[in-house]
């Protein structure tokens, strides 16, 4: 009986210091683009605005090269932010920014880009 005492007893001071040290992850963004079209430096570009603008926010941005033809898709999680296809074009970004923070961070302020 003494053991069980023992054992409910560390559980719960187990419990309680893993809840506590329990950090949400951050979110991941995608660019998903055509190697045929030669699109990496525009990924590449977008991605370093993105982490400069979100570097508290974002955990971090994965460029994913893609065979699918025309391919240029920005995504976070299953969440699609951007896709060439149906917005007929690239993304500006300004309002690229805002969508990203409209997601992941809807209360930061964008400064400049907001006025």
């Amino acid at each position: 009986m003494h053991n069980v005492n023992y054992e409910q007893h560390f559980l719960k001071i187990f419990m309680t210091l893993y809840s506590e040290n329990i950090t949400m992850e951050k979110p991941l963004i995608e660019i998903e683009y055509c190697t045929k079209c030669r699109w990496l430096a525009r990924a590449s570009w977008i991605a370093q605005e993105l982490l400069s603008t979100f570097s508290s926010e974002i955990g971090g941005v994965t460029l994913i090269p893609s065979e699918i033809a025309g391919i240029f898709e920005i995504r976070c999680g299953r969440k699609i932010i951007w896709e060439r296809g149906k917005k007929k074009g690239m993304p500006e970004i300004k309002p690229l920014k805002q969508k990203v923070r409209d997601i992941i961070a809807p209360d930061k302020d964008l400064g400049h880009i907001d006025s």
